[in-house]
């Protein structure tokens, strides 16, 4: 299995403020040790009617459909649901790529309490789990949690979102230049 970590040690090619200099999977604060937040999502592309893949449009920046784990579920459960719950596209229309699973580690502000406490401001790790899908047929977009969407020819490199997008791109592009793309 093609498993790419392109970002586990020095990050300061990187930019942004989820990127102090180098990347991390746990974070001590005092005595506590911080589990990583876990996020999975999944990259999608389509053949039709050019090689494309698929952004959400957030008010500040373009996004995976992506979200957190659930307790008991798998990553792939993970992915193909929050691609379910943000797209609306089903995981029956489409197919993961078995040989590719990219991770990303980095830094997220605060994390939820209970209500009537405030956030807190302290950086949590954060660790992203993205599959390599392919679209076997249309299927129409239907928005629940952002402003749009938009499908991105192919055409690397790419320079979309430098912190996650772009190297997630990156990462594709050498699989499929080891591996080829998968034709459906």
């Amino acid at each position: 299995m093609h498993r790419v970590s392109p970002v586990r040690g020095d990050c300061r090619g990187l930019s942004g403020p989820f990127f102090q200099g180098k990347l991390i999977v746990a974070m001590e604060f005092g005595k506590e040790q911080m589990e990583p937040i876990k996020a999975c999502g999944v990259l999608l592309f389509r053949r039709e009617p050019e090689l494309s893949f698929l952004l959400m449009r957030h008010a500040d920046r373009w996004d995976l459909p992506k979200g957190h784990l659930d307790p008991g579920e798998s990553e792939v459960q993970c992915a193909l649901r929050e691609l379910e719950e943000e797209s609306g596209i089903q995981a029956g229309d489409v197919r993961l790529d078995p040989g590719f699973r990219f991770t990303i580690n980095y830094l997220v502000p605060g994390h939820a309490q209970p209500p009537g406490r405030e956030a807190s401001k302290q950086l949590r790790p954060k660790q992203l789990v993205v599959f390599l899908g392919q679209l076997l047929r249309p299927a129409p977009i239907r928005l629940s949690e952002h402003l749009g969407s938009e499908w991105f020819r192919w055409a690397p490199p790419h320079a979309i979102q430098p912190q996650t997008i772009d190297t997630l791109l990156a990462s594709v592009a050498q699989f499929w230049d080891e591996q080829g793309p998968k034709e459906s």
